[in-house]
C-alpha cells in the first residue's frame, strides 16, 4: 500500500492511501480511453508500411520496376524517418501529444495517397522519402507517450497491446489490400494499386482528427478523470520513479548519443527491426512464390502468418508481465524468429509446410516488440523522451537495411535465401548483445507499487 500527501485547494494536505484495487479500478479506466485511440492510429500507420508490399505484386509490373529498385523505394522511407524522428520527439515534449499526433498522421495520410500518381523510380523514391519526414515521430511518440500514465509495471502489457496493432493490421490488412487491388483494378482507369494508395491514405487525416480529439496529453489534464483518480495516478508514478536509480541524463540530444545504453539498445531494436520488415514487406511475394496467383487469395493466406503474430504479442507480454522478466522474452524472440523464416526456404515451395514455418516465424518475430517494454525500465525518465527517440531512429534502420539487400539480392541471384540467412544472423547477434550487455537488474517493474497487506 502507498501513502502519499497531497495538497488540497485550500492548502490542506490530503493523505491518500492506494490499494491494488483502487489502482486497477484507475488504470482500467484509462486503458479503455487511452488504448484503443492509440492502437487504431497505429493500425493506420503500419496498413501504410506493409500495403507497399501488396501494391508490389501490380505495381511492380505496371512501372517495370525491378526488385532492386521497390526494395530501395520501399526502405528508403527510413531514411528521413530517421533524420526527424529526435526532432518530432523533443517537440512533442513542448506542444503536446494531441497536437503532435495530429500533424504526423494528417501529413502522412495525405503523403501515402499521393503515392497513388507515382510512374517514375524517382518520383517513387521522392514520396517515400516524403513519407519518412512526416510519419517520423510517432511511434516513438506513442512510446514517449505511454510513460506519462503508465508505470514500469504496466508498461508492458500495455505495450503489447499498442504493438497488437501490428499483426492485427496484418491480418485484416492483407485481405483488405488484396481485395482493393483485385475489385478496384480498373476503376475510372485506375489501377488497383493506385486504389489501394487512395483508400488506405485519406482515412489517415480523420483518424488524426480523432486522435486529437479524444486524447489528453497527461492525467492532469484528462477531464474525464475524477480529481481521486488523478492523485492516485501522481502518486504510482511517483513512487515508480523513485526506484529509477541513481541515473541523472540531461534528456539532450547529445547526452543521448553519448549514452552507451542508447547505444547498446539501438542495436538489439535494429536487429529486430530487419526481421520485422523483412516478414511484412517480403510476406505477399514469398506467398505468391508458393504458386498462388490470385491477389485476393494472397491477402487471404497472409493473415494466418498475422493471426499467429498477433497471438504471438499477446501471451508473450501476458508472460513478460507475469513473470517479470523482459530480457529473456526479447531475446528467445529474436533466436527463433528469424530463423524460423529462413527455415521457410527450405522447404522447396510445399504450401502446407512453408505457411506452417512462417506462421512460427510471425507468432515470434511480432513478440519482438515487446522490446520496448525495456527502454523505460532501463533509462531515467530524464533520458527517456531523446532515448527513445534516438533508439528508435538507429534501429530503424533495419527497416531499410532489410528490404533494400533482400530486393538487391533477389535482383542479383534471383533468390530470396542469403538475404533471409542474414537478418537471421544478425537477430540472432541481437539477441545475444542484449542478454550480455543488459543486466537483470536495469528495470523498473513498479513491484512497490503493489498493495502486499
Amino acid at each position: 500500500m502507498i501513502t502519499e500527501s497531497f495538497p488540497l485547494k485550500n492548502g490542506a494536505p490530503l493523505s491518500v492511501h492506494v490499494n491494488q484495487t483502487e489502482q486497477n479500478a484507475v488504470w482500467s479506466k484509462i486503458n479503455f480511453r487511452i488504448v484503443p485511440v492509440i492502437l487504431i492510429a497505429y493500425m493506420m500507420a503500419f496498413l501504410d508500411r506493409i500495403n507497399v508490399g501488396y501494391a508490389k505484386l501490380a505495381m511492380q509490373q505496371d512501372l517495370h520496376f525491378s526488385d532492386a529498385v521497390f526494395g530501395l523505394g520501399a526502405g528508403i522511407f527510413f531514411i528521413t524517418y530517421l533524420m526527424f524522428e529526435v526532432p518530432s520527439n523533443l517537440w512533442l515534449e513542448k506542444i503536446g501529444a494531441r497536437r503532435s499526433f495530429l500533424r504526423i498522421m494528417v501529413l502522412w495520410g495525405l503523403t501515402s495517397a499521393a503515392t497513388a500518381f507515382v510512374t517514375t523510380p524517382a518520383e517513387f523514391y521522392v514520396v517515400r522519402l516524403l513519407l519518412g519526414v512526416f510519419e517520423a515521430g510517432f511511434f516513438p511518440g506513442v512510446i514517449l507517450y505511454l510513460t506519462y500514465w503508465y508505470p514500469s509495471s504496466r508498461r508492458g502489457r500495455v505495450t503489447g497491446l499498442f504493438l497488437f496493432g501490428m499483426p492485427i493490421t496484418g491480418m485484416l490488412g492483407g485481405p483488405l489490400c488484396g481485395m482493393i487491388m483485385k475489385h478496384f483494378d480498373g476503376v475510372a482507369g485506375w489501377h488497383g494499386w493506385q486504389w489501394l494508395f487512395v483508400i488506405e491514405g485519406l482515412p489517415t487525416v480523420l483518424i488524426g482528427v480523432l486522435v486529437y480529439l479524444l486524447l489528453a496529453d497527461k492525467p492532469e489534464q484528462a477531464k474525464w478523470l475524477t480529481e481521486r483518480e488523478k492523485q492516485v495516478v501522481k502518486q504510482v508514478m511517483a513512487a515508480d520513479c523513485k526506484h529509477e536509480g541513481d541515473s541523472h541524463g540531461q534528456g539532450k540530444l547529445k547526452a543521448a548519443f553519448a549514452n552507451p545504453k542508447v547505444w547498446i539498445l539501438a542495436f538489439v531494436y535494429f536487429t529486430g527491426a530487419c526481421a520485422v520488415y523483412t516478414i511484412t514487406f517480403w510476406l505477399p511475394t514469398t506467398i505468391k512464390g508458393l504458386g498462388v496467383t490470385d491477389i485476393a487469395q494472397i491477402g487471404w493466406y497472409s493473415a494466418i502468418p498475422f493471426a499467429c503474430g498477433a497471438l504471438g504479442i499477446l501471451l508473450m507480454s501476458w508472460s513478460s508481465d507475469r513473470f517479470e522478466e523482459r530480457r529473456w522474452h526479447v531475446a528467445s524472440a529474436l533466436f527463433i524468429g528469424p530463423l524460423a523464416l529462413y527455415a521457410a526456404q527450405l522447404f522447396g515451395g510445399e504450401f502446407v509446410a512453408t505457411m506452417f514455418m512462417l506462421s512460427i516465424a510471425a507468432f515470434f518475430i511480432f513478440s519482438i516488440a515487446l522490446f520496448w517494454a525495456i527502454p523505460p525500465g532501463y533509462l531515467s525518465p530524464s533520458e527517456s523522451a531523446t532515448g527513445i527517440a534516438v533508439i528508435s531512429s538507429i534501429g530503424i534502420l533495419g527497416g531499410f537495411i532489410s528490404p533494400t539487400l533482400i530486393g538487391w539480392i533477389m535482383t542479383t541471384t534471383g533468390s530470396m535465401s542469403s538475404g533471409l540467412l542474414f537478418a537471421a544472423v544478425l537477430s540472432c547477434l541481437g539477441a545475444v548483445t542484449l542478454l550480455v550487455a543488459v543486466p537483470r537488474s536495469a528495470r523498473r517493474l513498479g513491484d512497490q507499487t503493489h498493495d502486499n497487506t
